[in-house]
């Protein structure tokens, strides 16, 4: 069974991995990670900040209560921040994003030789497949724990909203809605758990028809001493 199944095993997790690495572009490309409406007091009314933004870019448009509309603009994540804790934690989170696209692209590799070749050494093997995936998992579940502490805690679409109004006074509320982008992690860890599990049904297969194989040569020995 593990013979004949190994390919298709293989080109399943292959899949699974290659679907990691897309939704991992797609997370860095796309820029719907968060949207924020930031409320500031001014001298004699309120002012509303929206904001968009992703990794590396977002929109901003500011609404005032006495009906003034501020159109909207695109602004660079990294300008805005200056040299602040939360611009290094968006590196840092940038940073991992792309050691975890690495992990996925070891591990798309480590799949697709499997699928069409037997290679001897270990760690090409399931061994490395479940390398690679984990480490990726571990990537991406920093990076969800990552941005949401450099949201809340480090005031990260605050300092946003300050770089696109400079004129911005006290602030009051804010609200934040996490977007697509971030949640695509979650597809992200469910496709390196799949591909795991997959490589681990093939592995424990392998396995087991191997200790069927090795028991009539057990029994025969024994067969023999009595004898």
């Amino acid at each position: 069974m593990p013979s004949r199944k190994k390919p298709t095993m293989f080109a399943s997790a292959f899949f699974t991995c290659l679907c990691s690495f897309v939704m991992i572009c797609v997370a860095l490309a796309t820029q719907s990670w968060m949207h924020s409406e930031l409320r500031f007091s001014q001298s004699n009314s309120s002012v509303t900040v929206s904001l968009t933004y992703g990794l590396f870019s977002g929109t901003c448009e500011q609404f005032v209560d006495a009906g003034l509309h501020v159109p909207e603009k695109t602004f660079q994540v990294a300008d805005n921040l200056g040299n602040t804790n939360a611009k290094r934690t968006i590196t840092a989170i940038i940073v991992i994003l792309v050691l975890s696209l690495l992990s996925s692209l070891l591990s798309s590799g480590f799949t697709c030789t499997n699928a069409v070749s037997n290679p001897y050494q270990t760690f090409l093997g399931p061994i490395g497949v479940y390398t690679w995936n984990s480490l990726c998992g571990i990537f991406i579940l920093i990076t969800m724990i990552l941005f949401p502490v450099n949201v809340q805690g480090n005031g990260l679409s605050r300092e946003l909203a300050h770089g696109c109004f400079s004129l911005l006074q006290t602030h009051i509320k804010s609200s934040h809605t996490y977007g697509y982008s971030y949640w695509i992690m979650l597809l992200i860890i469910l496709l390196n758990i799949a591909s795991i599990i997959i490589i681990y049904f093939y592995d424990h297969a392998r396995y087991s028809k191997k200790k069927e194989q090795e028991r009539p040569i057990e029994n025969a020995t024994k067969d023999v001493i009595l004898f």
